[in-house]
């Protein structure tokens, strides 16, 4: 673990909300965030998201990082065609909208298009825009709708950086039971051009008059393969923040089934001492 993990600390304590009873350790789970790009702190949050899921459950959150701030992000781990072997979820969080290569796109896809759960965050919902029709409604299995397909969610845009007013309106996802309503800082609220079917809202956000959904759950493809996904995300105090690290991880854990009803890690996957 890094020596990062000291600035989030203080916010541990709040974990309560997703610790489970005491159980023996399981094998941890095995994480890849890959995280870089545009407009973004990424050099901090990588750092941020590993401590603080770590901290949450029993996983081992291993870094792809690219520093190019530019939108069209190389990821190394992206390289081979085998690149997800291995690994038990992936956490998108990359900002990589001028990436335009179906074939590149194909690869990311296709361990997920064979069942590898998901996590995707906040710029990760505008990236590989290989459509340049990517600001109108895109249908489900239309040309270059691929990443959308995947996500459950197309959004193009969003408006400035304002609080956000969350609200949890589905209570009995094991993903959000107990979870207080709450106010970002200042954040970006995504908006919402087209909703597949696959998609299930878990929270919506309002910024004024605007409101959208801001995290949700999808079933991806043939093999219903879970992901899941907030939009939440710009700012180094939302991802700081323990609400928000609380989300995330449950969302990782609902992914590789290892949520229990009641929103606590599965037996075995309560965090570990590192």
């Amino acid at each position: 673990m890094k020596n990062s993990i000291k600035l989030i600390l203080p916010a541990v304590a709040a974990v309560l909300t997703i610790s489970a009873s005491a159980a023996p350790a399981a094998k941890p789970l095995k994480a890849l965030l890959v995280i870089g790009g545009c407009c973004h702190d990424y050099a901090t949050q990588k750092d941020l998201l590993e401590a603080g899921i770590e901290a949450r459950a029993n996983v081992d959150v291993e870094v792809c990082y690219s520093d190019d701030k530019g939108t069209k992000p190389m990821f190394t781990c992206f390289e081979k065609d085998n690149w997800a072997d291995g690994y038990d979820v992936i956490i998108h969080d990359e900002c990589a909208a001028g990436i335009e290569d179906t074939a590149i796109i194909n690869r990311i896809l296709d361990p997920h298009r064979k069942g590898l759960p998901a996590v995707a965050l906040h710029c990760a919902m505008h990236s590989y825009r290989i459509n340049p029709l990517f600001r109108k409604p895109l249908a489900a299995a239309a040309d270059g709708a691929m990443w959308f397909d995947f996500l459950g969610l197309q959004s193009t845009g969003h408006g400035p950086q304002l609080p956000i007013d969350i609200t949890y309106v589905d209570a009995e996802s094991p993903v959000t039971k107990g979870f207080a309503n709450w106010t970002t800082g200042k954040e970006e609220l995504y908006n919402n051009l087209a909703v597949r079917d696959t998609a299930k809202a878990l929270a919506k956000g309002k910024q004024g008059e605007q409101e959208t959904i801001i995290a949700w759950t999808q079933a991806y493809g043939e093999k219903k393969t879970r992901v899941f996904a907030t939009t939440l995300g710009h700012n180094n105090e939302t991802i700081s923040d323990a609400r928000y690290l609380d989300l995330v991880t449950r969302g990782m854990l609902w992914s590789c089934e290892k949520l229990d009803k009641d929103g606590k890690p599965a037996a075995g996957y309560a965090p570990v001492a590192k």
